[in-house]
């Protein structure tokens, strides 16, 4: 990537992870990711913002190497882990005299994950600034996107703001740039749901921060670089801002078909009633696509199956992701069957704590479903038609 020049002295030098499927031992990767890293000559120092993951440090030290780089003064870390800052160690071996500048937090993070050395550390308050000679970085401190000692740099003389997890997706691709916008939309949205959606109220906050700031480039440290800036700050704004849109999720598990014909006959009545519904199933269904769903839903409805007298396992890890992920939901509701008992109701709803939401009469059923139980599913479409309507979600 080395050739690629930014703007003159500003390089790309991070790795592009074309077969990852999974980061975190969580989050599936339908299109790779990439780990950037950017190095910016200065007239008389040289600063790297953010390392890459360890397992393509070989790809950093060759692009460093490609550009002839014999002394790196400033490391700049915006955020501890490890897909960014953990190469931080074996670039302090290869130039030794670095600085790694970061915020407070972030030293003693780095610390206890790192085990670097306390000497080698600058930190830098909100808004302080660093000179390079003839360009001067500016760090803002932007914290709880996603970690509470995140920071971003502003390189003044060139409106770029580089971001590292704020506003970034996980995309491999080869251009430098976002070309395809609707497949950036879409990753976007996708890390956005899956990482950020959690700090809303954060994320407002430090939009605020950055507002008055002129930002020709947003160079963050997974995806591609928005050379247009409005593309994803406009996208930022409506998913952290918006009010939930029309719409349902329906993640369901069937064992057996009961639950299954209940979806169906739910889905079809809800469309009936106007209302726009996705149903996952949670067998083959990739999580990341709930995310995506749940930053527009005003309501989710989980359908499930008993197993042991319960909620299958999947509809739980729905509900529990569900609640970790806090969208803003409005109204819940649970569908299902059972054979002779369950307590899956009190299970899902009890795992949805931290959502201010009312659960709408679940339709919990005994068997597969009757007259009575469409009737059921039927009302309860009706109702969630009409809590939309009133509450103005379109």
């Amino acid at each position: 990537m080395h050739h690629m020049e930014m703007k003159p002295g500003v390089y790309p030098v991070g790795g592009i992870d074309w077969d990852r499927r999974l980061f975190d031992a969580l989050i599936p990767l339908p299109d790779g990711t990439s780990y950037n890293s950017y190095l910016v000559i200065g007239g008389e120092k040289t600063a790297l913002i953010d390392t890459v993951d360890p397992s393509m440090d070989h790809v950093l030290i060759s692009n460093l190497d490609q550009l002839n780089i014999e002394r790196i003064d400033y490391i700049i870390c915006h955020h501890a882990e490890q897909d960014h800052a953990g190469s931080i160690p074996m670039v302090l071996e290869l130039y030794p005299t670095a600085m790694v500048v970061c915020t407070p937090k972030c030293r003693d993070m780095l610390i206890d994950l790192l085990h670097l050395d306390e000497t080698v550390f600058i930190t830098v308050d909100d808004k302080k600034t660093l000179s390079l000679g003839d360009r001067t970085l500016e760090f803002i401190h932007t914290p709880w996107v996603h970690w509470p000692e995140t920071m971003v740099t502003y390189l003044q003389e060139d409106r770029i703001l580089f971001t590292c997890d704020f506003f970034g997706s996980h995309l491999a691709q080869s251009a430098l740039y976002v070309r395809d916008e609707c497949t950036v939309y879409e990753s976007a949205k996708r890390y956005f749901g899956e990482i950020m959606m959690p700090f809303r109220t954060n994320i407002r906050k430090n939009m605020e921060k950055l507002k008055d700031y002129s930002i020709d480039i947003i160079a963050p440290s997974h995806g591609p670089v928005y050379d247009k800036p409005e593309f994803i700050l406009d996208a930022y704004r409506h998913w952290a801002y918006d009010e939930p849109k029309n719409l349902v999720l329906l993640p369901y598990v069937s064992m057996h078909g009961s639950t299954k014909e209940m979806v169906d006959h739910l889905v079809r009545a809800l469309a009936e009633n106007g209302v726009g519904v996705r149903q996952y199933d949670l067998t083959v269904a990739d999580p990341g696509k709930l995310a995506i769903g749940l930053v527009d839903a005003a309501t989710v409805i989980i359908g499930t199956c008993t197993v042991l007298g319960g909620a299958h396992p999947l509809a739980a890890n729905a509900a529990f992701l569900a609640n970790a992920l806090r969208p803003n939901l409005k109204f819940a509701s649970i569908i299902g069957s059972y054979g002779w008992g369950s307590r899956a109701v009190e299970q899902i709803t009890g795992m949805l704590t931290n959502l201010k939401l009312e659960v709408l009469e679940p339709v919990y059923i005994k068997g597969n479903p009757k007259e009575q139980d469409y009737a059921a599913l039927d009302k309860l479409a009706h109702l969630i038609a009409q809590k939309h309507r009133e509450s103005g979600f379109q």
